[in-house]
């Protein structure tokens, strides 16, 4: 293979960004007003107005362009060689003895920045900016509750103030209840004055209405402090389990968590014995999110090389789409099947790329030249 001049790498470089930007922007787009669309629902409880579901879908940028990313990197790679073909550039590189894989190394390079962007977007800036969204979200609906970034969902009802630390809707669709983790009950008398903490491992809603288990409640008393330990204990509240649900959902999201914040959730349920899968799941999706877009995209460029000069804009988004769109389900169907039988997630992320990995090192073998 002769050497490849810098110049060509920076014009392959060049128009594949702008390609990529422009689809990622397009994509990006739709997924917003998508977003708008759905949040126009909500306009109208609580204090929560048009005003406030443009905030929040504005709050969920980084998130979604983070989500997108892969999608536009596949059809905004297609595209941005099917403009080298169209004015014949392509043909000129391949003409001085530029091959293949050379030309997809020099689309890969501005992907694989982009790519590191957009994991130092989803450390940072993503998780912050959804979870402000939720929490501003969370505020306008119901005025008796409120979502704090570190210290988890706070609840009012009357004199009696809830904070639970963590929370998951469990069952199935015939019988679901709402359990709470790490819940404190913090209960004032009439005067303003404390008058007991308790302090729940656990506080499950079923129809029956509330349970506590393994509480440790503490009495403060004019003279003294009393404390009392029960295994369980019912609790006469009429918190609406469905808002506390919702808000719990908008808390415990690991999907729009950091690799960090991930790691750590990972460790508390671990620590207490409880279920961490779908922390895992998302956290080792961060660590292999930059071999799915190299995969995805060096998978789908060889089947464009032949027609890229004759095929149309059309044929170009089909490929990308169906590309995408076909890694997405595979990934997606071997996670689920790690999630059921039990094996490393590390494994189920790994299989898809590196299917996809061989089929693009089989065509760069069969049609490089």
């Amino acid at each position: 293979m002769k050497p490849f001049p810098k110049v060509h790498d920076l014009l392959v470089a060049r128009v594949v960004i702008g390609t990529v930007l422009l689809t990622w922007a397009v994509l990006t787009g739709l997924d917003l007003v998508l977003a708008m669309v759905d949040e126009l629902r909500s306009v109208g409880q609580g204090n929560y107005g048009f005003f406030g579901a443009v905030t929040y879908v504005a709050h969920t940028v980084p998130r979604r362009a983070y989500m997108m990313f892969p999608t536009a990197a596949v059809i905004g790679s297609l595209m941005g060689l099917g403009q080298l073909a169209a004015s014949s550039e392509l043909t000129a590189l391949r003409a001085v003895g530029v091959s293949r894989r050379r030309l997809s190394v020099s689309v890969a390079l501005p992907l694989l920045l982009l790519t590191g962007l957009m994991m130092l977007n989803a450390e940072t800036l993503g998780p912050w900016a959804q979870r402000s969204a939720d929490m501003m979200k969370s505020a306008a609906r119901s005025s008796d509750m409120i979502v704090a970034q570190y210290s988890g969902l706070w609840a009012r009802e009357g004199d009696t103030f809830l904070n639970a630390q963590a929370g998951h809707e469990r069952g199935d669709e015939n019988d679901r209840w709402l359990e709470l983790n790490d819940v404190r009950l913090f209960e004032f008398d009439q005067d303003g004055r404390l008058a007991s903490v308790a302090h729940a491992r656990i506080a499950e809603h079923r129809s029956t209405g509330w349970l506590l288990r393994d509480v440790k409640r503490t009495y403060f008393e004019e003279r003294a402090v009393a404390q009392a330990d029960v295994s369980e204990e019912h609790w006469e509240s009429s918190l609406d389990a469905a808002a506390l649900a919702a808000n719990a959902s908008n808390i415990w999201r690991p999907r729009y968590m950091s690799s960090a914040e991930l790691k750590q959730g990972i460790e508390y349920r671990e620590r207490n014995q409880l279920d961490a899968s779908e922390f895992e799941e998302y956290y080792w999706g961060h660590w292999f999110y930059p071999l799915n877009v190299l995969a995805l995209c060096l998978a789908a460029i060889p089947f464009a090389f032949g027609s890229l000069r004759s095929g149309g804009l059309g044929r170009r988004l089909f490929i990308g789409v169906v590309f995408a769109l076909g890694f997405w389900l595979l990934q997606t169907q071997v996670v689920k099947l790690a999630a059921v039988y039990g094996f490393d997630y590390r494994l189920a992320y790994l299989v898809p790329p590196l299917m996809m990995l061989a089929v693009s090192w089989f065509l760069f073998r069969r049609r490089s030249g």
